[in-house]
């Protein structure tokens, strides 16, 4: 199903800006398939799909969750927490403020916002720039201005509200372009040099060791690793993402 939905992408002539993120239960982020995945949903499965598409380097990052169980109450959550916050969005408001609406929406509705996840400013080529838009209330925050763009992305859980790395890591960036002693590494890299600097998934990659060349990559710093985060097992997570334009009065949704 990944492939199916990046493949789509392609076809329609835009570039993926990091792999389809698929992530099911209390994993909340960075999950992608693997090579050969044959993992299978089953019912009661709470699905969470990301989606970052980019048009010569401008991205739009995007969020839903599908419910496979009766968990419709905690998808609606982080979904309404979503539409709080945008509605809130226009010159002079704080990310802070948007940060409050979403947790009291989340938390008015019986969950837990997951707190050290965040939403994000978008650039050119980069996923992550300020502002970040907090899922809980912050003193303070950045204050929006005509022509910014970033994510908003409540998380809903009913687990901790805290997030930590799992074992599993499928999404890898490149954080720098200098030369790679090793051939298997150099290999590694001419592959991903024309994400410039956006994530790619393992299962993009040809190449033998690819676990040792890869985790060489991150000791040496070449590459950063992202680990699936995870709220505690049994738990749910549910994600609701959009992306927008702050215009003079309000703002422009770019992935409804």
């Amino acid at each position: 199903m990944v492939e199916k939905v990046e493949n789509s992408v392609r076809d329609e002539g835009a570039g993926l800006a990091f792999p389809l993120n698929l992530s099911l239960n209390e994993a909340a982020a960075h999950d992608t398939a693997s090579a050969g995945d044959d993992r299978v949903f089953v019912p009661g499965d709470v699905v969470k799909m990301d989606l970052g598409v980019h048009l010569e380097g401008y991205i739009a990052d995007m969020a839903a969750t599908v419910d496979l169980g009766e968990n419709a109450s905690l998808v609606r959550a982080s979904r309404s927490a979503l539409e709080e916050a945008i509605a809130l969005v226009k010159p002079g408001v704080s990310t802070g403020d948007l940060g409050a609406a979403i947790q009291g929406e989340i938390e008015r509705q019986g969950f837990r916002p997951v707190a050290n996840l965040t939403g994000h400013g978008l650039g050119r080529f980069e996923q992550h720039t300020p502002p970040t838009v907090p899922n809980v209330r912050v003193h303070g925050g950045a204050i929006l201005r005509e022509g910014m763009v970033f994510a908003i992305e409540p998380f809903a859980t009913t687990g901790t509200g805290f997030v930590t790395d799992g074992p599993r890591v499928q999404i890898y960036q490149q954080t720098g372009d200098r030369p790679a002693r090793l051939p298997s590494a150099r290999h590694v890299l001419d592959q991903v040099r024309d994400r410039h600097g956006l994530p790619f998934a393992r299962r993009w990659l040809s190449g033998e060791k690819l676990d040792i060349t890869l985790a060489a990559l991150v000791r040496s710093g070449h590459l950063h690793a992202y680990p699936v985060l995870r709220d505690v097992p049994g738990s749910l997570v549910s994600q609701a993402e959009h992306t927008v334009i702050v215009t003079g009065d309000g703002c422009l949704v770019t992935t409804r």
